[in-house]
């Protein structure tokens, strides 16, 4: 057992007559180990630009409903009539009448 043991150790099995293969089988695990680690990486940047979207979307999310509640407000007929009360226009007292225009 030791024996065995000391032989890894000293790396015999890469210089010994057949240590090809043994090449062979860690070049294929370095490979292997160089894939895994660039396909983690790659799956760490996609999360944190999924998290960067994510936060995106919320702020451009709450910036539309700020906008839609502003729009809201400025389409009610008392806004509208406060501002026309600045300029010095009010609010008529005949309600208003549909014109038709015949043609011949």
């Amino acid at each position: 057992m030791s024996n065995g043991l000391a032989k890894i150790l000293k790396g015999k099995f890469l210089v010994s007559e057949g240590a090809f293969t043994n090449w062979a089988f860690i070049v294929f695990c370095a490979v292997l180990a160089i894939i895994m680690i660039a396909s983690s990486h790659s799956a760490e940047r996609k999360v944190y630009r999924v998290a960067e979207l994510n936060q995106k979307l919320r702020e451009l999310r709450s910036e539309f409903v700020d906008t839609r509640k502003t729009v809201m407000q400025q389409k009610m007929e008392s806004y509208v009539a406060e501002k026309m009360k600045e300029r010095s226009i009010g609010l008529s007292d005949k309600p208003p009448y549909k014109i038709t225009v015949k043609s011949k």
